[in-house]
């Protein structure tokens, strides 16, 4: 699940994100931001990790504001920030991969990736294969083409576009199909695409009648193509996001003391403040809060 910003990239999500998702997907190295390291941090960090100086991190960079590319190819955006920031805590940098979004917990269990930063809902299901480390809240919301309105709660007989391997792929949408044809009317065609931006210009171009993400990736989505597109329906299930590591990583714990330093020391509130998406902003940072979310 997941956001949409443009900088030296901008322009319609139609054109300038399609555009993105082509850019080369090697890894990229970010240097950490400056600001004081948190030595209690630092302590419960697993020596290997430690020694290595770096977090490998795999994220898919099609969602701003969340992450996205900007002109060279490089992962942005407010998560990328945020991973950034936590890393410095840590002493550490951070060396992204780019993948598709179902590709990074894969990567994980395999050992590619020590955590994922791209916007996953914490839910038990990923709950039983990953530790989530939470750090967000967001719901889900539609959008469709401007002049036309499809209510989720009755999207019976449309045509719904969704990124790949997300919560709204997997579950939200076919559980919605299934009320429909469980009452007899027509099934939800769900159309998945590898990356958002395709799912947004799936709406815009006429392929399908709405879109489904994360509220504040619908909501930056509908503002670049205010022209084109409009929200529809309420947000629901809010829930945490979470960066997916290893189930019983020692490196959890780590993440989640820097994570908190940067809540406490007010760095947390002025990176989501600059993205403009504070209203998912929380005060203590947990792991595995999927039965605890708003």
């Amino acid at each position: 699940m997941k956001l949409k910003r443009f900088s030296a990239v901008t322009g319609a999500v139609v054109i300038s994100a399609l555009v993105l998702a082509g850019c080369s997907s090697s890894s990229d190295e970010t240097a950490a931001p400056t600001g004081a390291v948190d030595e209690a941090a630092v302590a419960l960090l697993p020596a290997d990790v430690k020694d290595s100086g770096k977090l490998f991190i795999g994220t898919d960079p099609t969602y701003a504001p969340n992450e996205y590319k900007d002109a060279d190819g490089n992962p942005i955006g407010w998560e990328i920030e945020l991973a950034d920031a936590m890393a410095a805590k840590l002493g550490l940098t951070t060396e992204y991969a780019v993948s598709t979004f179902d590709n990074i917990i894969p990567g994980i269990l395999g050992g590619k990736y020590q955590l994922g930063v791209s916007s996953f809902f914490d839910n038990v299901e990923r709950e039983k294969m990953v530790d989530m480390v939470n750090y967000y809240t967001a719901g889900i919301q539609w959008a469709a083409k401007i002049g036309e309105e499809v209510d989720p709660d009755n999207a019976c007989g449309k045509t719904l576009a969704v990124q790949r391997g997300t919560y709204q792929h997997l579950d939200d949408a076919p559980a919605r199909s299934k009320t429909c044809t469980s009452a007899g009317k027509k099934e939800i065609t769900i159309l998945p695409f590898d990356t958002q931006d395709q799912a947004v210009s799936a709406v815009a171009l006429g392929r399908a009648d709405a879109f489904s993400a994360d509220s504040p990736v619908t909501q930056y989505s509908v503002k670049q193509n205010a022209d084109k597109l409009h929200t529809t329906g309420a947000i629901y299930e809010v829930v945490f996001y979470g960066f997916p590591v290893e189930k019983g990583s020692a490196i959890a714990p780590a993440l989640q003391a820097a994570l908190q330093s940067l809540v406490d020391d007010g760095t947390y509130a002025e990176i989501l403040s600059k993205w403009g998406v504070e209203s998912g902003s929380i005060d203590k940072i947990s792991i595995n809060g999927a039965a605890t979310a708003g």
